[in-house]
Formats: C-alpha cells, structure tokens, sequence
C-alpha cells in the first residue's frame, strides 16, 4: 500500500505554488481570516428527494499524493475579542472567463466580511495549477504583480476564518493536491462533523496530513477514490461526509460546486455577459463582477462545468433542507440573496417585530453598527421613534500578529466604536444589535451609552437567545460561555447593565418566514441539531452533555468526544 505523501514548501508571510498533474514534476516552490414574553425583560418586569445515479463504494488503498502545503508558521492571526459569532469562510468559482483571477480577487473583496484570517486563489494555465495564498486581507495578500502570476480562464478563491483548525497560514485555502492522474485545487465553506473519525480511518491507512483543517480530509478521500471519471471521485468522497459543506473545486479542466445535502451554507451560481460562470457564497460577489444571478446550488447538488457545458448530478436523496438562519441575522451582507431571501428585508422585519412585541418609551433607536443598522431602522420605522447614528464604527481597526495585553485590550470597545454624545445625552435610547453571544461586549457598548449621557438604554436584540454551539461552519463558543444558556433574560439584563433587553421570539421568527420555516436550521437557538455531531470539540465533558447530544460517549481523546451516535445525511435525527 502506498502512503500518501504531502510535500512541503514554506515561505515566511505566503506562498506561491505550482503545481504539475505528472507526478514525475516536483511542485515548484517560488517562495514569495416582550412585552411580557420569555424574550423580554426590564427593570420592571418579571423575570426534495432525488435517487443517486453514481453511488459508490468506499475504496481503500491510498493512493500517492503529491500535496500543497502552507508554511509551518504557527503565529495565530486573530487576537480581537470579537463577541460575536464568526463564519468560517466565503468562496468564489470562476470558468471562462480571461481575467478569472482579477474578477476572483474582487469578488474576494466582497466577501471580506466572511472571513479576514487568510486569503487565497488557484487558477489553471497551461495544465498546471497556481496557487497564491496568504494571511490577513484580500489586499494584504493580492497585488497586481501577484495576480499577474495567475493567468488562466478559470480559477477558486477562499476567505477565511477557521473554525476547524488553528489560524495558521498552511491552513490557507485553497488547498491543491496532486494526484498520479491530475490535480485539485478545493475551497471549503462549512465545518464537517465527521471530521476527526475520517482523519483517523485515513491516517491508520497510511495518508500523511500536513495541516489542521477539516478540508483536507476532503483530499484524501479522493485520492482513495477509484471512481472514474474524476469528478466522480469528488461525488465519492462528498457523500462520506457528514455535516455543512458549500465547495468549488478546480481541475486541469472542470470547476466543480458541491452543496451538502442540508445546505446548511449558501452557495450561488451566475453568469457573466461573456458566458463566464460564476460559484459565489453571496450574490453581493456576483453583483461586483457583474454576473447575472441564475439560481442557487441546491442542497445535495454536485455542478459539473467545462467546456461542454454544466452537468448536474445528486449526491443522494436528501433531507428537509437546514439553511442557516444567521446567514439572514448576521453573516451575510444586505445587499445579498441568500437562501432565496432578501437580507435587507429579513433584517428590516426581525426589527419590525421587535417593535410590535417589546414597545418601549424611548427618545432615539440607534444601531450597533454595521449589522444592527437595518434592524434598528425596522424597529423606528414600526414604532415611529426617529432612528440616529449613535454608535460611530471604525472601519481601520485592523488585527495584528502581536497580542496585546489585557489592559490594552480592554480599550477595544471604544476603539471600534464611539458614542455620539449629541445624539445620546439626556435621551431614552434604544439600542438594536443583531445577536449576545457571551455578553461581555454589549455590556461594554451599554456602558459606553450611559458615559455618554443617555438617561436610559433599551436594548433590543434582532435573532432569539443563543443557547447551543454551532457544529455546521460556525465558529460559536462553548455551551457554559453562551450567555443565554446560563442565564434568563433578566440576569442577562442585569449583567449587561440595560434598562431593559429583549430578544426577538423565536415562533415570531418562524411565522416570519412561513411556509420556508421548516427549511432553516435553529440549532443554535433550540438545541435540535439536524446532524447531531458525533465528534465535538470540549474543554471538558460537561460540554458535551450541555449541548443535548444525546449519545453515548465513546472516547475522549485530545480534547475531542467520540460518540456512539451516527446520522446518516439522508436521515435527519435518527440513528444509522
């Protein structure tokens, strides 16, 4: 059997790569992100189904495998003490287009907000597959004279912010693999929950892994794959999978776009005036390249394009589809269409019914800026309080590789945003921000209000309280950190030092989105997970039991919980 080899290449801040389909041609190394209701509290108030025409086997000799790497650089990227829930990544596929790695790096840009970790792009010229990848932002890694290494008509590109795997720059992607019959180059948007079992199952089998990212997994499935032709190797390894995934894959000749069979995570298709397709996470990426919007990838689809066209295939019969709800709450942008959707107008009504449900006296409605800014004008145009820019955010607080101390840090808060005191002294002021994850930064923002002068501060939160972690590309903390798994809505009032708190119901938000309802994931909010993961990662026991998985535990091995549990993807809530 031959164990699978990854090649190592480094470089100090990125890397540069080529990468050959003959495995007899060394990759070249160039060295070079209520109103009484549950919800509310005050002072005063009491506490699709499709048959799969390609199912394959498992397969298991290992085939060699001639592997990017990222450089070993261990330094961590991200020291902001952010509290908010952090989307893993963005990704963009472009086929048939000459400036493919110019119009990737822009739609790149657009899709900053998802992921400010690292950045990367892959094209294909000659055969032979490109890869530039670095840390930090879009532009901190792209130039002109770094794109101009990357010609060719098709190209993947990725942001990213890891929630599966550390935060170092060989965890990067895209990632690009070369095999005895070709290479690939993937981008990933999602988080796997199956992920540690199949790195073993890989790993007993000979397979050498070179970072720590769920992703790569994805590569040595294929390469064990003996399915032909080669984008069914990808169908192949797709459907051992468990979890959320949204992917584009590039070949010498073929991109490739994956939507798990929930499609937990958006992923969208349009074309450019040229014939160009385009694979985005958010239509906001299509707009700024100017590519028609066409339709989404649909949950459980496999897209095939190349120059005879696009072919369509199923992973598998697939469940009642599970969108995220935070992609309408937080995540995405407004300008975007996801899962359908306008996200304007979704945000603009979760203010709406904040209005309705938890009225309150008040002067002004602010906002915490940026994702708080359509709800909040949701919220004043219901209640007719006129809506002011109280909270000024700044948008040049970069990261830095260099951790500050804790006294430094505490001055975070007002180094993002700061109060405007003519629109805060002497008011009654509502404040309307998009979701409490731990609590402590809108502790903080509530007293940066009352130092301003405000006479009262009122805040109104547009997503139901967060009770559970997210195993489905999200990074969310631990159960015991969740503010609102360990508090009522009243101790949680108390604690960040409002007037009054309220969150959006969680049915209101259901009868929001009517018959579309059922087709969206609440885990967060409701501790039903519709892929119960059978591996998280703990600080302790307690944390698993916390998060209502119910199963037996296995192992415990490295911080991580092997349980009996295992759902199949076809199968939502119900035992293999």
């Amino acid at each position: 059997m031959a164990a699978a080899h990854l090649s190592s290449f480094s470089s100090s801040v990125e890397n540069t790569h080529l990468f050959s389909p003959f495995p007899s041609q060394k990759p070249l190394s160039l060295s070079t992100k209520t109103l009484q209701n549950p919800s509310f509290s005050s002072k005063s108030a009491s506490s699709h189904t499709h048959k799969n025409p390609f199912k394959l086997s498992s397969k298991k000799p290992i085939a060699d495998i001639i592997s990017s790497s990222r450089d070993p650089d261990d330094r961590f990227i991200n020291y902001d003490d952010n509290d908010k829930p952090r989307e893993e990544c963005g990704v963009v596929g472009i086929y048939g287009d000459p400036e493919a790695s110019r119009l990737c790096y822009l739609a790149l840009h657009a899709l900053q907000h998802r992921g400010q970790e690292g950045a990367g792009i892959v094209t294909v010229h000659d055969n032979v597959l490109q890869s530039i990848t670095g840390v930090g932002l879009v532009s901190d890694v792209f130039n002109e004279a770094k794109l101009d290494q990357l010609p060719g008509e098709f190209a993947i590109g990725h942001v990213r912010y890891s929630t599966a795997g550390a935060s170092m720059l060989k965890n990067v992607q895209p990632f690009v693999a070369g095999y005895r019959f070709g290479s690939v180059g993937v981008a990933h948007n999602g988080n796997l929950v199956n992920y540690r079992s199949l790195r073993t199952m890989l790993e007993d089998n000979g397979s050498i892994f070179n970072t720590s990212s769920d992703t790569e997994v994805v590569l040595h499935l294929i390469a064990i794959s003996k399915a032909r032709p080669f984008f069914l190797r990808i169908v192949d390894a797709c459907e051992k999978l468990e979890g959320a995934y949204s992917m584009v894959f590039l070949t010498e000749d073929k991109l490739v776009a994956v939507r798990d069979p929930f499609g937990f995570r958006p992923l969208v298709m349009g074309r450019r005036s040229n014939g160009a397709v385009v694979f985005a996470s958010e239509t906001c990426a299509l707009d700024l390249i100017e590519a028609t919007y066409e339709r989404e990838v649909n949950p459980g689809e496999v897209l095939v394009v190349d120059k005879d066209g696009i072919q369509s295939l199923c992973l598998m019969p697939h469940p009642q589809p599970k969108a995220c709800i935070f992609e309408h709450i937080y995540f995405s942008l407004p300008n975007s269409v996801v899962f359908g959707r306008s996200v304007y107008e979704s945000r603009h009504a979760f203010g709406e019914i904040l209005a309705t449900e938890a009225p309150v006296d008040c002067d002004v409605v602010i906002a915490v800026p940026d994702s708080g800014v359509v709800a909040a004008l949701g919220y004043a145009e219901k209640s007719g309080v006129p809506f002011q820019q109280g909270l000024i955010r700044s948008h040049y607080v970069g990261r830095t590789f260099i951790e500050p101390s804790q006294k430094i840090r505490d001055f975070g808060v007002k180094l993002k945003l700061a109060p405007v005191r003519a629109v805060l002294e002497g008011k009654r002021v509502v404040v309307v921000d998009d979701s409490i994850v731990r609590g402590t930064t809108s502790s903080k923002i509530v007293r940066l209000i009352k130092e301003a002068g405000a006479k009262e501060v009122h805040m109104r939160i547009a997503s139901p309280p967060i009770i559970g972690s997210c195993y489905y590309g999200v990074d969310t903390p631990s159960s015991e950190e969740l503010i609102s798994n360990r508090m009522k809505v009243e101790e949680i009032r108390e604690f960040i030092g409002s007037d009054s708190l309220a969150f959006l119901p969680l049915e209101s938000l259901r009868n929001l989105l009517g018959a579309d309802a059922p087709n969206y994931c609440y885990a967060c909010f409701s501790g039903k997970y519709p892929v119960p993961p059978r591996e998280v990662k703990v600080k302790r026991v307690g944390d698993f039991m916390d998060d209502g998985l119910n199963g037996n535990i296995e192992s415990i091995d490295g911080g991580w919980i092997q349980t009996s549990r295992n759902v199949t993807m076809g199968k939502a809530n119900g035992p293999r």
